[in-house]
């Protein structure tokens, strides 16, 4: 990480990259273990895009299991619980093919006020570049049904929309998506971060874009938020950022702030967190918090043999 000087002022409090409520949340892969291994040890098989709820003294787990490219894609996400937020049993998984899928991504695990659960799937609409973002609901994590689904984020002829960050947080149902456009099928890999905002979880206004990549900077070709912390006067969110169509796959972590959620600022010069092996992927960070005042860090990272495996972090409270 890059000498910590850049800073943001959310209301009349001031956040700066060293501010421990910054740092508490930064990945650091030498203090992580293993939840879930790749599917193999080689290049473009993952275990990753974790999504996790913490409810009545277990860990929820959602998260997506992929195969390279011409060989499956996101072929699945599974669904899994733990006592101590590390080691998992699996309670589903939902295949590809039961969502009319050609790729799975990122899915959202959320429980909902009424105590119920849901899981929102990202979905790739075949034969094209579109992605559109449907849910499953349940009276338990174990008791999702692919029949019973419904389409809450189309997208459109011009936008793929995909990967959502989805918070509760005063009354209001908060929602970053990643959008990306679909004019020119070699720019489709680019990405910002849109922002909407609903009553239900279900039914959602947009507000804009809230997060786009810097011109010359590490995260030019596109940005991903992957998790959102409201603190008093703003929130701060966590983002994969890459520079190039070549690091698809291989984004790094960065940090943003903001008064208004629909409204972030990107900080630093170089990744906030990043894997030390080729590629370097550090991405889709989800923060947990646990009773306690304990924290649980759960992200997707780039190991030796290119390979990608899911990680965890314990973050004591101070």
């Amino acid at each position: 990480m890059s000498e910590p000087v850049a800073m943001s002022t959310l209301g009349h409090v001031l956040i700066k990259d060293n501010d421990p409520r910054v740092l508490s949340l930064l990945p650091d892969p030498d203090r992580s273990v293993v939840a879930v291994t790749a599917p193999r040890a080689e290049a473009g098989h993952w275990a990753g895009a974790p999504s996790a709820v913490a409810s009545e003294g277990m860990v929820y787990l959602a998260y997506r299991l992929r195969r390279p490219v011409g060989e499956g894609r996101g072929y699945a996400v599974a669904v899994a619980r733990s006592a101590d937020g590390v080691r998992f049993e699996t309670l589903l998984t939902i295949g590809r093919e039961e969502m009319d899928a050609e790729s799975l991504e990122r899915p959202t695990l959320v429980r909902t006020p009424e105590g119920g659960w849901r899981l929102y799937l990202s979905c790739a609409t075949p034969g094209t570049k579109h992605w559109r973002v449907e849910v499953l609901e349940a009276a338990d994590p174990a008791g999702f049904d692919p029949v019973d689904r419904r389409v809450v984020l189309p997208g459109d002829a011009k936008t793929g929309v995909k990967d959502p960050v989805i918070v509760r947080h005063g009354g209001v149902w908060h929602l970053w998506a990643s959008c990306h456009p679909l004019g020119d099928p070699e720019e489709a890999d680019r990405m910002v971060t849109d922002y909407a905002t609903s009553v239900d979880g279900l039914a959602w206004t947009w507000h804009g874009t809230a997060l786009a990549g810097r011109a010359g900077s590490w995260d030019e070709r596109g940005v991903r938020v992957s998790a959102v912390r409201f603190v008093e006067g703003g929130v701060v969110a966590f983002y994969d950022g890459r520079a190039t169509a070549a690091e698809n796959y291989e984004e790094r972590t960065g940090v943003a702030y903001g008064i208004d959620p629909a409204a972030l600022t990107a900080s630093g010069d170089v990744p906030a967190a990043a894997s030390a092996h080729a590629g370097g992927g550090l991405r889709y960070l989800d923060i947990v918090p646990l009773p306690g005042g304990r924290t649980r860090l759960y992200y997707e990272l780039t190991c030796p043999d290119g390979s990608h495996e899911l990680r965890t972090e314990l973050r004591h409270a101070d």
